[in-house]
């Protein structure tokens, strides 16, 4: 029943009722219109009542609701918890689960409590990486018993079975071993007969959807559309039983080229890990560069067109050369969503009532999306993978803003043959996001075109990549020597970079430069990564970094903050540099929970390592890889010391990695293993990737 006024109202008796409408139309002012009315005093009465029986309700429906795992406010979650013996998890931002979720599943996890099933959901569920679990007691040799034959755990390992020996080091390796009687949770052993093998898959698949493939002449193609030779990804299909354990086609793992042949319907196809369009059926082999040194690959086909998934190549035969551009789908493999790509970026578009011209749909260029917008400002989005090779010249009008960007789920390619001049009036601003930029560099000249004062104010780079290192031919723009790729020569222009990878950086040092969640890559740490215009060893720009690694010597005027970044640099004997990181004021600023690495000379540190010249050594970090396009790249090594896998001011790890919170989804998963793994085994957690 419901309890609003005219409901308690119709209870009351009809003479009741009548009175108090009489009362109430008493009270109208004189010339009031026919029909109109005023509540009586009980009426008025029984509204103000029921308006408190409504909160009454309202918080009996709740506390209803409260009862249910699923319906319950956030603050009952862990009293829920704690009714079912749920022990809660290290929460952080943007974790791959929720305490809700955690709990109502207690009951599920618990019915399979000891399988290796529910090791490896949970492992799934907590950490948020994909995870397969290897019971290491099913691959011990065994000597064989009569009474219990056991072929499958022989001795000697069967050489003829080609797909076996193609796993082995891999998590799913099957060869049998004779017992390890080390520690397991130690990462020291792993076949005995308490333990199990937990392999945890950093590395996620990203998708490139109907891109244009590199060409390197008409019959060898690339699919990496910059020409790098690049590891092609499997694309990890979703279980379809509870109760399977992930398998190779489960998991993001860089293709095999045997195993992508045997199975390559499997792998290859327009909704599959690789294809390429217009092409119904390939040989998967191997097309590596030729050791005569002509420059050509081996293996070149003379029937079907032949795929190399382990360098990322396409061949085809003199009899099949496309006459138009090649197209391929394909993923590769990454660590973190950085420097733009086919994942999220919508959160980070500019805001707000602005003209909106796509590219190619309503201009065919980017220079013609930008002569309409210099005026009025608005958004330019990039609706495709394609290449875009031109020089744009971005010219603001004062107090306007223009963006170009990626539409969702889309990276293009600008391919620069000269430097991109980025110009504007006062309080002009430019958001470049989700863009590849190929060649030259972005530059922030003193003067426009017109020879007027450049008073942009604002650059904003998010989502970017300005490739670092040597970059190959792309059409008609001419291969280029490595070089600086973000140049800022006019006065007070405030550059942001976040989630981003990026060259070195030469800037003015009037100019402010915050970087977040990115990489600054000199291509070697004895390079200059960041200083002025004036030299190689001048300052540049006020500097803020935070999450960032930088790979190369860092000179500035200010280090205003540098919080969780790793400097990786070190002296270099052509620039006889004295200090590696550097900063010309003291005074202002500080450094904190961050790899200085010595000698150098920054504002006063907290927390930062190393302390001394005695534990320089054991504190360097180890990188996996520092070559851009690997898909470990700048991901730390396990052998990297504490201080640095843990040494953030959240505990993770310092770096561009940062805000993944590596440790705590590790420890989380401690704590879930203490409570489902079987009496008496053990467990191991090993990185996969």
């Amino acid at each position: 029943m419901s309890f609003d006024k005219e409901a308690l109202f119709k209870l009351l008796p009809a003479f009741n009722r009548m009175r108090d409408q009489k009362i109430g139309n008493s009270l109208l002012p004189a010339g009031s219109p026919e029909g109109a009315s005023i509540d009586g005093p009980l009426k008025a009465l029984l509204g103000l009542i029921s308006e408190q029986i409504a909160v009454l309700e309202e918080n009996l429906d709740q506390l209803y609701d409260d009862q249910f795992i699923e319906t319950c406010a956030e603050w009952v979650v862990p009293y829920i918890g704690e009714l079912v013996g749920t022990r809660s998890l290290i929460d952080f931002p943007e974790a791959p689960f929720s305490q809700r979720a955690q709990v109502a599943n207690t009951i599920g996890y618990r019915r399979r409590k000891g399988t290796a099933s529910i090791i490896e959901e949970l492992a799934r569920d907590v950490t948020g990486w994909t995870a397969n679990v290897v019971e290491y007691f099913q691959l011990l040799a065994t000597t064989q018993y009569l009474n219990h034959l056991r072929p499958g755990n022989l001795s000697v390992s069967p050489l003829r079975n080609w797909e076996q020996l193609e796993y082995i080091h891999t998590p799913f390796d099957k060869l049998t071993r004779t017992a390890d009687t080390r520690n397991i949770s130690l990462k020291q052993g792993k076949y005995n007969i308490p333990n199990i093998g937990i392999f945890l898959w950093r590395i996620d698949d990203y998708s490139v959807t109907h891109a244009p493939a590199y060409k390197v002449d008409n019959l060898r193609y690339k699919f990496d559309a910059l020409g790098k030779d690049v590891q092609l990804y499997n694309h990890s299909a979703p279980e379809k039983e509870i109760t399977h354990l992930a398998d190779s086609l489960n998991v993001p793992a860089p293709l095999n080229r045997l195993i992508t042949h045997y199975y390559r319907d499997q792998y290859y196809g327009v909704d599959k890990s690789i294809f390429v369009f217009g092409v119904n059926d390939v040989s998967i082999c191997n097309l590596s560069d030729a050791t005569d040194g002509t420059g050509n690959w081996v293996n070149m086909p003379d029937g079907k067109v032949a795929v190399d998934p382990v360098l990322g190549r396409i061949a085809f035969p003199a009899a099949l050369a496309p006459a138009e551009k090649v197209y391929v789908n394909y993923f590769y493999g990454s660590g973190y969503t950085i420097g733009g790509g086919e994942y999220t970026r919508e959160a980070d578009f500019l805001k707000g009532d602005f003209t909106t011209i796509k590219v190619p749909a309503d201009q065919p260029t980017i220079q013609a999306a930008l002569n309409e917008l210099a005026a009025i400002g608005g958004i330019i989005e990039i609706t495709n993978n394609e290449y875009y090779i031109e020089t744009p010249v971005v010219q603001i009008a004062a107090g306007k803003k223009i963006e170009i960007r990626a539409a969702e789920k889309q990276r293009p390619v600008l391919v620069l043959d000269a430097d991109m001049e980025i110009a504007g009036g006062e309080n002009a601003s430019l958001s470049i996001n989700g863009l590849l930029v190929s060649g030259g560099c972005l530059r922030a000249p003193v003067t426009n075109g017109d020879g007027a004062l450049n008073q942009l104010a604002t650059l904003f780079l998010s989502h970017c990549t300005l490739v670092p290192g040597d970059t190959l031919p792309v059409g008609t723009v001419p291969a280029q020597m490595a070089q600086p790729r973000l140049i800022i020569e006019a006065d007070g222009v405030n550059v942001m970079i976040e989630r981003s990878v990026t060259g070195p950086i030469r800037s003015a040092d009037t100019a402010k430069i915050q970087i977040s969640d990115s990489i600054v890559d000199a291509g070697d740490r004895s390079e200059i990564a960041y200083s002025g215009i004036n030299g190689p060893l001048s300052y540049g720009a006020e500097l803020s970094t935070g999450n960032v690694t930088i790979i190369g010597n860092v000179f500035t005027r200010i280090m205003r903050l540098a919080v969780n970044t790793i400097f990786f640099a070190k002296q270099n004997e052509a620039y006889n540099n004295e200090f590696v990181v550097a900063a010309e004021r003291l005074q202002e600023g500080c450094v904190r929970f961050s790899y200085v690495p010595i000698p150098s000379r920054v504002p006063r540190k907290f927390q930062c390592h190393p302390d001394s010249n005695d534990d320089a050594v054991l504190v360097t970090p180890i990188f996996n890889s520092l070559k851009y396009g690997d898909p470990d790249y700048c991901q730390l090594n396990n052998r990297s010391a504490e201080v640095i896998t843990k040494g953030a001011d959240n505990e993770a790890e310092i770096g561009v990695f940062r805000n993944l919170y590596q440790p705590q989804r590790v420890q989380n998963l401690q704590i879930r293993l203490n409570e489902y793994l079987r009496f008496g085994l053990e467990a191991g957690i090993f990185y996969a990737s």
